[in-house]
């Protein structure tokens, strides 16, 4: 297999995910699935690429030049992109379980998740600015007292 079609299969593989986190969040078998499942598939891609690849390639961690080195290579750039993919899948469906068990309305989890599919890190900074705002508000109402 090409790296084009890993490329396609992991891509979709994601998507099916973020589809079942979006759409049917509390299915009994969508946490299995977007939070065990794939993100446990793309991982083994994932070691299954860099042990293939990453060894005698050139490049390494220690800079941003030894980075840009080591994915010049096609194999190691898909393996990135599979780092990517599942672990903001995990963010995701951890984000989902979040919401469902502090009671924050999915609604207000979907912005979070299509960033967090499209820019990882920006829509788990906003999932913890709705939390922490919404969490606040219930916060301050539970400590009201009724006369």
């Amino acid at each position: 297999m090409n790296p084009e079609s890993l490329f396609s299969l992991a891509g979709i593989l994601a998507v099916l995910g973020w589809i079942l986190l979006a759409v049917v969040p509390r299915w009994r078998w969508t946490m299995g699935i977007a939070a065990v499942a794939l993100p446990m598939a793309l991982a083994g891609l994932y070691l299954g690429l860099v042990l293939v690849n990453l060894f005698g390639t050139e490049g390494g961690f220690g800079s941003l030049e030894q980075v840009a080195r080591l994915f010049e290579d096609r194999w190691l750039l898909l393996a990135g992109w599979v780092h990517y993919l599942a672990f903001d899948l995990f963010v995701g469906a951890w984000e989902v379980r979040d919401a469902q068990r502090l009671d924050i309305p999915h609604l207000a989890v979907l912005p979070c998740l299509a960033l967090t599919f499209f820019l990882g890190p920006i829509g788990l900074l906003l999932y913890f600015l709705i939390r922490a705002t919404l969490r606040a508000t219930v916060t301050a109402e539970e400590s009201s007292i009724e006369e």
